[in-house]
């Protein structure tokens, strides 16, 4: 009997060490959660991500299932993943919905555009991963970044334009990352009188008077190099224009309020200073 106990105890240990041992299969959606999953060092149990998510550079070597706002799920499932972590902004919803009615956990993560949204987000998956404990010196480090910010507002006027193939170049009012990003540098957004993405227009443009225009690399590449961005309508009518101040930002970086996002807008802040101030 005694035998007999002792090889149940045995193989129940045996058991427990294989299912802790065992990786998840993990999907990741939204560049800002899988930096987390990086930061985290979980990264090996990655076999997923969306498109938005290329930083750090090693992850463009998982595999790639598409634009966040374009989810598949026959894409998704073929993966054979074991849990979905997503912004929250993902869509279709209706596929995260069927995901989860397979049985496989979704863990949905804020996707506010918030320097406080940041913590909850290293929170949420540090407690989906189990790696609460590898998270506190990253919270820590994101705390004391935030904490350093500069609180004094600035005169400073910027306007963030986006550019992207196929459709208008477009211009950052309320209520948008870019317009949080400004704000929490201490800046003013010159199209904060808007809501959303507006088209840019020469009448808008002359109206904001920008001291400072940013956009990313992207859109740089989209407009056919920076040399191009003040042959935009209006733009060479502003003060940036006149003096060339551009600010050219890591989109993801800066606007997925993520976990580098805090120095991105102290970066933000020293830079749009330096060119107004030169």
């Amino acid at each position: 009997m005694k035998l007999a106990h002792l090889c149940f105890a045995m193989l129940s240990l045996l058991v427990t060490t294989v299912s802790a041992q065992a990786k998840e299969r993990i999907i990741s959606i939204g560049g800002d959660v899988t930096e987390i999953i990086y930061a985290l060092g979980a990264q090996d149990e990655l076999v997923g991500r969306d498109t938005t998510s290329n930083q750090p550079a090693a992850v463009n070597n998982v595999k790639d299932i598409g634009y966040m706002r374009q989810l598949n799920t026959e894409g998704i499932l073929s993966l054979k993943p074991t849990m979905v972590i997503t912004s929250d902004l993902a869509q279709p919803s209706a596929v995260l919905e069927q995901i989860k009615n397979v049985g496989i956990p979704v863990v949905y993560v804020s996707g506010k555009h918030s320097l406080q949204a940041i913590p909850q987000k290293v929170e949420t998956v540090a407690k989906a991963l189990h790696r609460e404990k590898e998270a506190k010196p990253l919270q820590e480090n994101i705390d004391k970044t935030i904490a350093s910010l500069p609180s004094k507002q600035q005169p400073i006027k910027v306007i963030y334009i986006m550019a992207h193939s196929g459709i208008s170049n477009l211009v950052a009012g309320k209520d948008t990352a870019a317009d949080a990003a400004i704000h929490d540098a201490g800046l003013q957004n010159g199209m904060g009188n808007t809501l959303h993405y507006q088209p840019m227009s020469q009448e808008g443009i002359i109206a904001a008077a920008p001291d400072v225009i940013m956009t990313d690399s992207d859109a740089i590449k989209t407009i056919g190099g920076a040399d191009n961005l003040w042959k935009l309508p209006g733009v060479a009518m502003t003060p940036a224009g006149k003096n060339h101040n551009l600010i050219i930002i890591d989109q993801m970086a800066l606007l997925g309020f993520g976990i580098r996002t805090p120095e991105a807008i102290k970066a933000l802040r020293s830079k749009a200073e330096a060119l107004s101030h030169g």
